[in-house]
């Protein structure tokens, strides 16, 4: 029997299947939604979350890399009709394994092309491409000028090269410091999915790059497919974003739910004098008799050293303090506010207990990180349990 783990991550699978029917009430039936799992399912875990929207409906995923779209694979149900699709790395020498799965991924240099170009003729099967072009995010995409050169190479190898989808991406849709930015790239893409139609391709690919945040603040970017990530796991991108939607609505209440809990459990208690210093250094000193309890969680499984003496968990019901420095291995909770507190009780680290709330939010608040950041650092080594 494989010993327990310190904490563990609760996935919810009724927040998945809210979350999925809103963005999808949203977007309407003739936009598709991909889900972007990249970064682990940001931190959900892919093997463990992935299954539970194909169940909820999901039918495309968005990875960055081959090893992820790999795991993706694996974790789906056998026989599934679900369209994995790679953004970003992928090496040569994995393009015929993806062409022979019927992967899609994207390209934005020649030697990917040509590459898949080889892979398709090796496998005797066509490589399903999206071809991203630069409109001014300047990181991955081929330039306008070379646009010409290679939609007549795919043409020239039309019985090896399906193209499946021209697609950018957004430079910070998020914010309205971007917003000239961003409807710049609005305009050169209208102007290149207009030019591309034009050339007759059949059937006509999918045109897409809206993220969570374009999808919410900027309806027309929506177009035949959407790429959400962040909002699918109950979370508006920014603020900004969630004020955004709000001043649409008739009605302030969230219509998000978090799919994420992340917890622990104290693993001993003990009471500590007035005039002590608690953990390594002295950056906590005790002016009254303090009682603490100790969780097995630090910097080593994700919980951010940078939450030393600003912290906050729920133990009994109660937001407490986290005290001292955190360790790689542990943290220490002052639980004096308690009437009570025993040995291997529940510790919400993220997520509820009763009516109170450790928020991905307020918990980013505190150690100085985005919510995907944060996300995305937590351990795949921790366990993560399917709830309802």
């Amino acid at each position: 029997m494989m010993p327990e783990a310190t904490s563990y991550i609760e996935i919810s699978r009724s927040a998945i299947a809210n979350n999925m029917a809103f963005i999808r009430n949203m977007i309407g039936e003739h936009v598709q939604l991909s889900l972007v799992v990249k970064g682990n399912a940001y931190g959900h875990g892919i093997e463990t979350y992935c299954p539970l929207a194909y169940e909820a409906g999901a039918r495309h995923f968005s990875t960055f890399d081959a090893r992820e779209a790999w795991q993706l694979q694996q974790s789906l149900p056998a026989g599934h009709q679900a369209v994995i699709m790679i953004m970003g790395m992928i090496e040569h020498h994995d393009l015929p394994w993806a062409v022979e799965e019927g992967i899609e991924f994207f390209v934005f240099e020649w030697g990917r092309l040509e590459a898949a170009l080889v892979a398709a003729k090796k496998t005797g099967r066509a490589a399903k491409i999206h071809v991203e072009v630069e409109t001014g995010m300047h990181r991955t995409g081929f330039e306008q000028e070379e646009l010409k050169r290679v939609f007549r190479f795919i043409k020239a190898h039309a019985a090896y090269l399906h193209l499946r989808g021209v697609c950018t991406h957004l430079a910070g849709a998020e914010s309205i410091a971007n917003y000239k930015r961003i409807t710049d790239q609005q305009k050169r893409f209208k102007k290149i999915k207009a030019w591309v139609e034009s050339l007759g391709f059949s059937p006509s690919p999918a045109f897409h790059m809206a993220s969570s945040a374009a999808t919410i603040r900027y309806p027309r970017t929506r177009l035949d497919m959407v790429r959400v990530g962040i909002m699918q796991y109950g979370f508006f991108p920014t603020e900004e974003i969630w004020v955004h939607y709000l001043s649409k609505q008739k009605s302030y209440e969230n219509p998000l739910q978090r799919v994420i809990s992340w917890k622990s459990r104290v693993m001993d208690i003990k009471d500590v004098k007035t005039g002590e210093f608690i953990g390594y250094g002295n950056s906590f000193f005790t002016n009254k008799p303090t009682r603490i309890a100790i969780v097995p969680v630090g910097y080593g499984y994700g919980y951010s050293r940078s939450l030393s003496n600003r912290g906050k968990v729920l133990i009994g019901q109660i937001r407490l303090d986290v005290v001292g420095t955190v360790n790689m291995n542990m943290i220490a909770v002052d639980v004096t506010p308690l009437d009570k507190v025993q040995k291997g009780q529940e510790v919400v680290l993220i997520g509820k207990q009763g009516t109170q709330e450790i928020t991905v939010a307020s918990l980013g608040d505190y150690s100085r990180l985005l919510n995907y950041e944060l996300l995305v650092r937590l351990p795949h080594s921790i366990p993560r349990r399917v709830v309802d």
